[in-house]
């Protein structure tokens, strides 16, 4: 009871925010994105004035444009409440998920946590022989020449792919001066850093990826003390998820989520 009594110090308390799923910007269930992260990421900085904010991150990645906006508001916050932000790595952190934990200035990995895949990737499929060989005739009208850019529909064009590597390129610089603005000085000068490799627990740790291995209540208590109080914060559900009705559009989500993890062994 002792917080509720004026002028006598409260214990600390850590916000934990639980950042877990494929980061994508549709609206569809068990996604991360700004949109339905950014009120339990300002709930976490405000109520009750927390001695720190603990990221617990497991995710593959997903959209660059929505790990950056939450990785942006994280940080913001962090600055403005004067709040330390920690990242604890579960299963893996990699591509737009070890975006998420840069946001962080500290990155804790348990010994068999992914991390890493700090690159870009586009996939997709050719499909034009398989409708010509249907007899399908694909009819694609346009106003101006790129609207069309990489149909599946078509054959692959050069400039489509050369147009598509200078899109990439240029979110993956982005990526790595997120990364370098984060790690600074604790990255290893090593030259597959950035090449979308990633790596497991001490391995990641020697690289500067993360500061070592560590466990949620154990490392916070080591920090703020063995009386440390801590607030649990996740997305609100919709009242089709809370009792349990699936969407149509999440079985649809649900193959490309399967294939992100899989990446990764999971």
């Amino acid at each position: 009871m002792k917080r509720f009594i004026p002028f006598m110090k409260s214990d600390p308390l850590v916000s934990v925010l639980r950042l877990q799923g494929v980061i994508a910007g549709t609206g569809r269930g068990g996604v991360l994105n700004d949109a339905n992260t950014a009120q339990m990421i300002e709930k976490a900085f405000s109520r009750g004035k927390p001695a720190a904010v603990a990221l617990i991150i497991n995710s593959p990645g997903g959209s660059a444009a929505q790990s950056s906006l939450i990785a942006a508001r994280i940080k913001r916050l962090s600055e403005e409440k004067e709040v330390p932000v920690h990242a604890f790595v579960e299963d893996v952190a990699a591509s737009g998920g070890y975006w998420l934990a840069c946001a962080a200035e500290k990155i804790w990995v348990d010994a068999s946590s992914i991390v890493g895949s700090i690159g870009v990737i586009s996939a997709s499929f050719g499909l034009q022989d398989f409708i010509a060989r249907f007899g399908i005739e694909r009819r694609v009208h346009t106003a101006g020449k790129d609207k069309s850019m990489l149909d599946p529909f078509r054959a692959e064009r050069a400039e489509d792919v050369e147009r598509l590597k200078s899109i990439q390129t240029q979110i993956h610089d982005a990526f790595i001066a997120h990364v370098q603005s984060s790690r600074g000085d604790r990255l290893a000068t090593d030259d597959d850093l950035f090449t979308g490799e990633f790596w497991v627990g001490e391995t990641a740790v020697g690289l500067g990826l993360a500061d070592g291995v560590a466990h949620l209540k154990p490392k916070m208590k080591e920090l703020y003390g063995d009386k440390t109080r801590f607030a649990a914060y996740g997305p609100r559900r919709g009242l089709l998820q809370r009792v349990g009705v699936q969407i149509v559009d999440d079985l649809a989500g649900a193959v490309d989520a399967r294939a992100a993890w899989a990446r990764y062994g999971l």
